[in-house]
């Protein structure tokens, strides 16, 4: 099977466009559906009250919206596995695509580690006799399986992990409307008393809604990876701009309506939700509601749902750096043994290395102290709010330089409605919960400078990245003249 010619730059990579529309929907979805959904989100209402909670949730919801609806300009236009890295390159910098490229694929890989570690929690649940070690062991040779036989044997497995956490969702609602209705016990006795109790609905004013605005921008990472899949998806012009649409529903419907549920069942008082292990299950808010609704087998149920969760994210944690360092190596960011492809078009080397990254980065969590894995873990946050910020400013560069050169928005196959405030508004709001994401530490007696490292050292890396890419190569910020935009687009080739 050859490489689709539907997509200008990727057509001759020799990865295959095995991606449905229903895999890209689906994971697109499961990007955005995680352990922060079903276990963080309690912690969200405890810290911020109801009220609190969901305006930083439709707040942060509608930042993602509009980055995805940038995404989708750039990536049903110029649809390669390198995504934002490689636009990154074209509209902004060379060097600013290349550190794009390595702290994505750094960010997942570690990703990898980060959900082994909460394998071995979950699976407790069932077997606390079997030691964790062997349970990660498996789980990472699951995954490594699944994306070494084809991509897709990766959206096969990413579609039926995302419909899992799709129907637990739908069916949370449901079980949440109807207690709140008085069909179903449990919600009805407590009308709306739980947004007007204490301090309800909003506590601890702008600081717990800022902490509260960093929880959910974590929720929602993952979202981007319908740009990294569009390489190997079916029609990009038009199953990308799809499941765009679907983003904002999507956002409405599982995360804003979930919450508000959580804060109108219960209580933010309540001391469950201040715990936040992923391994402790009777305290996810599904659970409790659950629970209070009168079905008894909630904890199981949302255990094995919480697996998959965990087994969704490394898998495209997997998928996603491998998909990142293969672009890197074919456009020379990267050793060029990393852009060797199998026979089913899979970048087996990229494979490998990530792997074998992910494993080492989980070892670092078993032996001494895990003074280094919280430090990688750190690092890791926050370069997928660096990527976030990679695509607004993309973005707002391509469209500008898009108009300069004399082309009509008529070309492209899809159009964000909301430029330029989309992209600005994101690229602020991005950068507000980037600098504060440890802001405490600043306001403390004596600074503490070791929290201050650890949360904030991928900045550093990142512009380490760049200016030494720049310094070596000598590249610059692209003029919108002189910006590389394929003659013939996807709407071209229709």
């Amino acid at each position: 099977m050859q490489a689709h010619p539907d997509s200008p730059g990727e057509a001759a990579s020799g990865l295959h466009r095995s991606l449905k529309a229903r895999h890209l929907t689906m994971i697109a979805i499961g990007g955005s559906i995680g352990t922060g959904l079903f276990v963080a989100s309690g912690a969200t209402v405890s810290q911020a009250g109801p009220g609190g909670a969901l305006a930083a949730y439709v707040l942060i919801g509608l930042m993602v919206y509009f980055l995805m609806t940038s995404l989708g300009e750039l990536a049903a236009y110029m649809p390669v596995a390198g995504s934002f890295s490689t636009y990154g390159a074209k509209y902004v910098d060379e060097g600013f695509g290349f550190a794009l490229g390595w702290n994505y694929w750094y960010n997942w890989a570690v990703t990898i580690a980060v959900e082994l570690a909460a394998a071995q929690l979950v699976m407790r649940y069932w077997f606390p006799d079997v030691p964790g070690v062997y349970w990660s062991a498996l789980f990472l040779g699951l995954m490594f399986l699944l994306n070494w036989i084809s991509v897709k044997g990766f959206g096969e497995a990413e579609y039926w992990f995302a419909l899992i956490k799709v129907v637990t969702v739908i069916i949370f609602i449901a079980v949440g409307l109807a207690m709140i209705f008085g069909i179903l016990k449990g919600g009805a006795q407590q009308s709306w008393s739980n947004f007007t109790v204490g301090d309800a609905p909003f506590v601890g004013g702008l600081p717990a809604m800022i902490g509260v605005a960093m929880i959910a921008g974590f929720s929602f990472q993952g979202t981007e990876l319908i740009g990294v899949a569009a390489g190997e998806s079916e029609n990009p012009h038009e199953t990308i701009p799809r499941a765009v649409k679907q983003v904002f529903w999507r956002i409405l419907l599982f995360y804003v309506l979930a919450i508000f549920l959580i804060g109108v069942l219960i209580p933010y008082t309540d001391p469950s939700l201040l715990k936040t292990d992923v391994g402790d299950i009777g305290v996810s808010p599904f659970t409790l509601v659950f629970r209070h609704a009168g079905l008894a087998f909630a904890a199981g149920l949302m255990n094995a749902v919480i697996l998959t969760a965990v087994l969704s994210a490394g898998n495209s944690g997997m998928y996603a750096s491998t998909r990142m360092l293969y672009n890197l190596a074919t456009e020379g960011r990267a050793p060029k043994c990393f852009a060797q492809l199998s026979k089913s078009g899979v970048p087996r080397n990229a494979l490998y290395i990530t792997t074998a990254v992910g494993a080492l980065c989980f070892l670092t969590s078993l032996f001494g102290n895990q003074t280094v894995y919280l430090w990688l873990l750190n690092t890791s946050g926050m370069t997928g709010f660096i990527a976030w910020l990679g695509i607004a400013i993309s973005h707002y560069r391509f469209r500008k330089g898009f108009i300069a050169q004399g082309h009509s928005l008529d070309e492209l196959p899809y159009k964000s409605k909301f430029f330029p405030f989309g992209p600005i508004f994101a690229f602020v709001l991005c950068l507000v919960i980037t600098l504060g994401q440890n802001y405490q530490a600043f306001l403390a007696n004596r600074i503490d400078w070791v929290g201050v490292a650890a949360t904030y050292i991928g900045i550093p890396l990142f512009a380490a990245l760049w200016f030494g890419y720049r310094w070596k190569h000598k590249s610059r910020i692209v003029p919108y003249a002189e910006m590389d935009f394929p003659h013939e687009t996807a709407v071209d080739r229709r």
